[in-house]
């Protein structure tokens, strides 16, 4: 029952000396990964359960797919297209998204797929670049960045045109990109990619993460002054979560 029993959280990010006067609403999906073992249904629950909560922006962080399996594009795009009819919505890619490191394990080996997936939702895609949105009477910026597995990252083209003053959300699918972009103008960098860790043992925790730094696995940490928000994400790999449900996040951006 674990991986289809979705839990929506709420958390409060506070981003002092920026210029927010009446906070915002984020809603934060990751790591779908539609494939056998993540049916179109759950995804679609998740969206429901997260629209729910009347998100001023949509953010989503990679990993719409597993691997090449050939999956209904036309389905998947009319789920996505419930995010992007409801509020601003923003996508980066995930390893899995294709590239590189996904053509070596047999994945995609490009990311058109998934690039035609988001065309096809009306979710713009932020490949190392930026866009601001209005929410109320102040600007937010939205920066996001490719994949780091992938050699994706390129933190010049991402943050041209950043300013300094606007609060800056960094959409990077792994946590560990912070190391990379830590010179760049970012406040709040949302990832998913560990998927929580999956399976949480008791007294063992966490076993198998696919990161560096293991201080990111799951929920809302402090970094350098900044903050990153790490969700274990909608979908799995092999249809197992253990002590880990799957997540559908809620970020109340506060000054």
């Amino acid at each position: 029952m674990e991986p289809n029993w979705l839990e929506r959280t709420f958390h409060r990010v506070n981003l002092p000396c920026k210029s927010l006067t009446s906070g915002a609403r984020i809603l934060h999906l990751s790591d779908l990964h539609a494939s056998p073992a993540v049916p179109f249904s759950l995804i679609a629950n998740a969206v429901e359960l997260g629209l729910a909560a009347k998100p001023d922006v949509i953010c989503l962080t990679g990993d719409f797919v597993t691997d090449a399996t050939p999956f209904d594009e036309a389905e998947y795009a009319r789920i996505l297209q419930r995010l992007s009819s409801a509020a601003p919505v923003f996508a980066s890619l995930g390893n899995h998204d294709g590239g590189a490191w996904a053509a070596s394990v047999g994945g995609l080996k490009d990311s058109s797929v998934v690039r035609g997936l988001l065309r096809a939702g009306n979710i713009p895609l932020l490949h190392n670049r930026s866009e601001v949105v209005r929410v109320g009477d102040q600007s937010i910026r939205f920066a996001g960045v490719g994949d780091l597995w992938n050699d994706g990252v390129d933190g010049d083209r991402a943050f041209a045109d950043v300013p300094a003053d606007d609060p800056a959300i960094l959409l990077a699918h792994n946590p560990d990109t912070k190391d990379v972009l830590a010179d760049r103008p970012w406040d709040l960098m949302l990832s998913g990619h560990t998927h929580g860790g999956q399976v949480v043992l008791p007294i063992l925790g966490e076993r198998f993460v696919p990161v560096r730094d293991k201080r990111f696995i799951a929920g809302l940490k402090q970094w350098n002054g900044r903050q990153v928000y790490v969700t274990r994400g909608v979908g799995n790999i092999d249809g197992v979560r253990v002590n880990c449900r799957p997540e559908v996040t809620v970020l109340d951006l506060i000054s």
